[in-house]
């Protein structure tokens, strides 16, 4: 293993260009004293000349490409995506997203029809917006943004009570809903049009920003995002936690085969199994029941070609070349549970590891001599390298008191040892 790049701040992204030029993307999140504001890094082979491309994105930045000589970057605290050019200018494309919530833009990729693909988490954790929004290291906040569907929906009127931390009133407590702003009750029957752009959903448009468009809806939070050499879009899907207004027990994180026009489930199902089933209990609140009252004029809830294990808190992944003798397979980075945030405290900790699946049955196989990792988040291969680059985020944990993390503790690693693999399924 040896390190191309340390002291980084939080990074989150990782593209190369075709001159062995390495780009990495600081997300700008202030834990540990870090410095606001995303920033990208130029480096060029093994590390040398580092040079700093863009600063002062809004956080967090959350994806990094290259294509064709431009920069595209996932801006989430904006709601945009920018395309940076080779002088340097700055182009907002894709602007308006929804957002701030607890999660924004997530990484962009270009397809086999030179389109952009892109994904745009949910603003709630299960489809209500509850107090766990001041829990969020990222977000701390109330009001934010409430959900948007990407298809037509009838809501069975469920709403939750909690405290209303937004009025002076001692005792004063709020009704909320599903799909509505937080203090907002809904009725049964409730109609709710679908939108675009919508939140928990893959989109796509041009490469200037034109003609955006739906691709498929109710993935919660698809950090990652990559086509295989034949063309099948794949999604890394974070499952929803144990938390907020509307918990959820164990709910896996999954891997998707994105299709068009397809319902992935959020906020009703988990991978094509319903959210009342006895397996995701909560202990944080009672079993979920459904949002949706019209699951029989929407798509089938499409299931997951694998589950993680729930709370390592898939992140990105990359497919190994034709170089390697891995040629095909993915390498999919395991950032860790959030816990005590996330899911109740006293268990062991899990993720913070990289995975490998091969896409032909969809076997997961572990590494040999795995990296000293503290938050692995990105990975990915340089044209005619096949040695696997890996992106440290840092020290980062939540506590009981909030986030514990050290600036500067974020690496950019090159690991040649990874073609080993050892069977774990």
């Amino acid at each position: 293993m040896t390190a191309v790049a340390d002291g980084l701040d939080f990074p989150t992204s990782l593209a190369f260009d075709d001159d062995h030029g390495v780009y990495v993307a600081e997300s700008g999140l202030p834990f540990g004293g870090a410095a606001p504001g995303g920033r990208i890094w130029r480096l060029g082979k093994d590390g040398a000349d580092r040079r700093l491309i863009a600063d002062q994105l809004a956080p967090p930045v959350t994806g990094l490409l290259w294509h064709q000589g431009y920069l595209y970057v996932s801006e989430g605290g904006a709601g945009q995506i920018t395309r940076i050019g080779p002088d340097g200018q700055r182009t907002v494309i894709v602007d308006g997203l929804p957002g701030p919530g607890n999660y924004h833009v997530d990484m962009a990729v270009t397809g086999p029809d030179d389109k952009l693909y892109f994904a745009q988490g949910a603003m709630s954790n299960l489809g209500i917006i509850g107090l766990d929004a001041y829990e969020l290291g990222w977000l701390g906040r109330l009001p934010h943004s409430y959900d948007l569907p990407g298809l037509d929906i009838e809501l069975t009127g469920v709403n939750v009570t909690t405290r209303d931390p937004l009025t002076s009133t001692p005792g004063a407590q709020a009704v909320t809903g599903a799909f509505v702003p937080f203090g907002t009750a809904t009725r049964p029957g409730q109609q709710i049009a679908a939108a675009l752009p919508c939140s928990a959903a893959v989109m796509r448009c041009d490469l200037d920003g034109g003609n955006l468009e739906l691709v498929a809806w109710g993935l919660r939070n698809a950090f990652g995002l990559g086509f295989l050499p034949d063309g099948r879009l794949l999604a890394v899907d974070q499952g929803a936690d144990d938390r907020g207004s509307r918990p959820i027990g164990d709910a896996p994180d999954l891997l998707f085969e994105v299709r068009e026009g397809a319902w992935y489930g959020w906020p009703d199902f988990i991978g094509g199994t319903p959210v009342t089933d006895p397996r995701f209990k909560p202990q944080r609140g009672p079993q979920p029941t459904f949002l949706l009252a019209n699951h029989d004029r929407l798509p089938p809830p499409e299931q997951a070609v694998l589950d993680f294990e729930a709370h390592v808190a898939a992140t990105k992944f990359a497919v190994a070349p034709p170089s390697s003798p891995l040629a095909g397979q993915l390498v999919i980075t395991l950032f860790g549970d959030e816990a005590p945030m996330t899911l109740p405290p006293g268990g062991p900790k899990l993720g913070r590891h990289l995975l490998m699946v091969d896409p032909d049955g969809w076997s997961t196989r572990g590494l040999p001599s795995e990296p000293d990792l503290h938050r692995p988040i990105d990975v990915g291969f340089a044209p005619g390298d096949p040695a696997l680059y890996v992106l440290d985020f840092g020290e980062f944990e939540m506590t009981d008191h909030g986030v514990e993390a050290k600036a500067g503790t974020g690496r950019l690693l090159r690991w040649e040892g990874w073609d080993r693999p050892t069977a774990t399924d």
